[in-house]
């Protein structure tokens, strides 16, 4: 199984362009499988000098309805003509930021894909081909992020807290391998691991993704307990863990001596096989 990272807030090199998004490219079984697509077409690029021909996609997930996972969505349909792409239900209702100056800014999907024919809209667990289930069955409530107090839904005349229920994740069970990606684990990543191993029936070879311990506005990361017990629960696995993104590099430079060989960083650019 092999993953390449197209878009991440880092890259390896001069050679591929960043930006504050998360795209991951998966062959993994004979299927080509495009996770989020960064929020602009900049992961086309990327992709190119990856090797990746996005016109051979097989299919293509969403993790939720901000602009930084699926604001390149546009620019990968026109270069595919078939993949479908798995978003929930509530992807494409509005979401909102509340800025530190207190102002509240639209961050869901570009509006011209509201109609999009080749999206399959999920709202609840589902094996979409053999060995890939996309759930959003997350119940648990642990080490969750501050940050996600930043995010919000419209209610009525005003808005609320985002409860994420558009947030959904993709579990490949291919190659006698068995790899978790999240895309912000804005319902904590502790949580998602737990359904994901549920799903499975025990601990997973890899977890990729961001994990969502700074507020990419402030640039301010967890408190420290909060890094703590989320690497305290990940370590409790035989898994290695690659994360990047929403995660935070001073998070991250936390999380690393806590976790040692089991921990990751993945800039765009990145190859690895899993």
């Amino acid at each position: 199984m092999i993953l390449q990272v197209l878009m991440e807030n880092t890259a390896v090199s001069d050679a591929f362009v960043c930006e504050h998004g998360l795209s991951l490219y998966v062959e993994a079984g004979g299927t080509r499988i495009l996770f989020d697509t960064g929020r602009s077409d900049a992961f086309v690029q990327n992709a190119a000098a990856c090797g990746v021909e996005l016109s051979q996609v097989d299919l293509a997930v969403l993790s939720h309805g901000h602009y930084d996972h699926g604001g390149g969505l546009t620019a990968f349909l026109a270069a595919n003509d078939h993949a479908p792409v798995y978003r929930h239900t509530l992807a494409d209702e509005p979401h909102f930021v509340q800025r530190p100056d207190g102002e509240i800014a639209f961050i869901g999907l570009p509006p011209e894909l509201l109609n999009t024919p080749r999206f399959r809209a999920l709202d609840d667990d589902a094996e979409i081909a053999p060995g890939l289930t996309v759930f959003s069955s997350v119940t648990g409530r642990e080490l969750l992020s501050g940050a996600n107090r930043t995010l919000l839904i419209r209610q009525g005349a005003g808005y609320a807290p985002d409860p994420f229920a558009h947030e959904q994740s993709l579990l490949i069970e291919r190659e006698g391998k068995a790899v978790l990606l999240a895309g912000c684990a804005h319902r904590g990543i502790v949580n998602i691991l737990t359904r994901a191993m549920a799903l499975h029936g025990g601990p997973l070879d890899a977890v990729v993704g961001g994990f969502h311990l700074s507020n990419p506005r402030t640039g301010v990361c967890e408190p420290d307990e909060t890094i703590r017990g989320v690497a305290a629960r990940l370590s409790r696995y035989p898994t290695r863990y690659y994360t990047g993104h929403c995660t935070g590099r001073a998070a991250f430079d936390k999380l690393a001596p806590l976790m040692g060989e089991q921990l990751t960083y993945l800039p765009a650019g990145s190859r690895i096989e899993l």
